[in-house]
């Protein structure tokens, strides 16, 4: 599956940073992670601190599927509402669940600088705007259960936003303290680098041929011939998994994203802050730790890469559009366009689970908005069943909830 359009920001500002070699020969491990993106880079990042033996895998070049598409606004704010999830699955789920985005965030910032990256992440605030008079309800019933949780948010009111923020057409809103933003294309980039010097093996251009489950070990085919024999599998690859697992357990997503100019007294103006609202689908907004603007949103039903590449065009004038509605004392001059495709599930929350239908393995599938924060969540839970333990978010996370 395609899963980005051809020329994400990302990509292209960064080139080609680091090469990696295709499996050639027999090999084995502890733990053989399929996915070379932000989620199989983080999983890879923990077990090798927690002393396994690991390899990584990619069919493409590292990092250049979803993670090259994604807008990498890190967000400790679920698809699904705080009060609708706890209506959902229990308070104490819910809670549990927002606050493991939150402390995710901390600690990708802990890694980023660990690793001494260089890409970009910054803390920053997270604005949450009611776009329609109609959704200034249900936001202030939403900042009140996240107020209740212990959240550290604050309401503001549309004069309020519009003189801090100079954001039309907003009905009042929340602003969180705990938000971030990130080149995840660069990161996994770094992660990787950084942990192949502290012994996991990287390979891209290395498909998952077959897999042959065993009691105690799988053995593993790839593209190439090569045969890895792995005590465990981690499988990584986000929306790919739809084509192993029979039930269906999410729909697929396509999201679009335009990068304007260089634009720096516009950039400075909205550096600490992403913003987003309440429209179905959201429109979304941050800036690049280069100086640009960046909007997002149009979401589509996926069908196929061909017909979801042939709106880019349209959606990106639909994009500018939303800007310049939003921020008309602004002009947005682009420089980038791009498709990608994400899932969204039942209730927002991820699925990190072992499935019945695959032995001694694990599936890390970040769905969503917070891809990226649950995949850190996804590596203190892989951590633990790798140890024998259970952990808290299983039951919210796993397969046939």
């Amino acid at each position: 599956m395609d899963l980005k359009s051809n020329e994400p920001f990302w990509l292209v500002k960064n080139g080609i940073l680091n090469s990696y070699p295709s499996l050639r020969e027999d090999a084995a491990c502890d733990v053989l992670i399929v996915g070379g993106g932000i989620t199989g880079g983080l999983i890879a990042h923990q077990c090798i601190a927690d002393g396994f033996d690991t390899i990584l895998i990619d069919k493409r070049e590292i990092a250049n599927g979803s993670s090259s598409a994604t807008t990498s606004m890190l967000q400790y704010e679920i698809d699904t509402p705080l009060y609708e999830l706890t209506e959902m699955i229990g308070e104490k789920g819910a809670v549990a669940s927002y606050k493991a985005c939150a402390e995710a965030i901390g600690q990708l910032g802990g890694i980023a600088k660990k690793i001494r990256s260089k890409a970009g992440f910054k803390q920053k605030d997270s604005l949450y705007f009611a776009a329609l008079k109609k959704d200034k309800e249900w936001l202030r019933k939403e900042f009140e259960a996240r107020k209740n949780a212990g959240f550290e948010v604050k309401w503001m009111e549309a004069e309020a936003i519009q003189k801090k923020y100079k954001l039309d057409k907003a009905f009042g809103g929340i602003l969180s303290k705990q938000g971030a933003s990130v080149d995840a294309f660069m990161l996994v980039h770094e992660i990787l680098e950084y942990n192949c010097k502290r012994g996991l093996q990287v390979y891209d251009k290395t498909g998952l041929a077959d897999v042959r489950y065993g009691t105690r070990l799988n053995e593993v085919n790839v593209s190439t011939g090569a045969t890895i024999k792995a005590k465990k599998i981690v499988y990584c690859i986000g929306y790919e998994s739809t084509t192993m697992i029979r039930e269906k357990f999410v729909d697929l997503i396509s999201t679009f994203a335009i990068v304007s100019e260089v634009e720096p007294g516009l950039s400075r103006q909205y550096k600490d802050v992403l913003i987003w609202n309440t429209s179905d689908p959201y429109v979304y907004l941050r800036t690049t730790d280069d100086g640009r603007m960046l909007i997002g949103g149009e979401d589509e039903e996926f069908r196929n890469p061909q017909k979801r590449d042939a709106l880019i065009a349209k959606k990106e004038q639909k994009l500018v559009r939303s800007f310049e509605k939003y921020l008309p004392q602004a002009t947005f001059h682009t420089d980038f366009a791009w498709a990608g495709t994400f899932g969204e599930t039942k209730d927002g929350l991820p699925y990190i689970s072992e499935h019945k239908d695959f032995k001694n393995s694990y599936f890390v599938l970040g769905f969503g908005g917070n891809g990226i924060t649950f995949s850190v969540t996804g590596m203190e839970m892989v951590s633990y069943w790798l140890k024998g333990r259970k952990h808290l978010l299983s039951e919210w996370f796993q397969f046939g909830r």
